[in-house]
């Protein structure tokens, strides 16, 4: 597997919000390249007969109903009013990876 390439480092840093360094982007070239070695080394392991699985606890999903609870004082312009991030019709905008 080839190394990963600065621009593919800062292309993942960008989906995971994170601002890296020229630094930071040459470290992490070099360890991500590791990890995806690492997986690349799984996909030799002979699966032949093992069960998929999706999890080994035994544990299973509780699920509740969804309770709207609002406090008798809270209005949604004021809720609002304390994001960072804009407003436009009463709905918080939320930056995208993709832009």
């Amino acid at each position: 597997m080839p190394s990963l390439t600065p621009a593919q480092v800062r292309a993942v840093a960008k989906l995971a919000r994170l601002n890296l360094t020229d630094a930071e982007v040459e470290k992490f070239a070099t360890e991500l390249t590791s990890i995806l070695q690492y997986v690349d080394m799984l996909q030799e392991v002979d699966t032949t007969g093992v069960e998929a699985t999706a999890q080994v606890t035994g544990l299973t999903n509780a699920f509740r109903d969804d309770e709207i609870a609002v406090h008798p004082h809270a209005k949604p312009d004021d809720l609002l009013a304390t994001s960072p991030l804009p407003i436009v019709e009463h709905q918080i905008v939320t930056p995208s990876a993709h832009d």
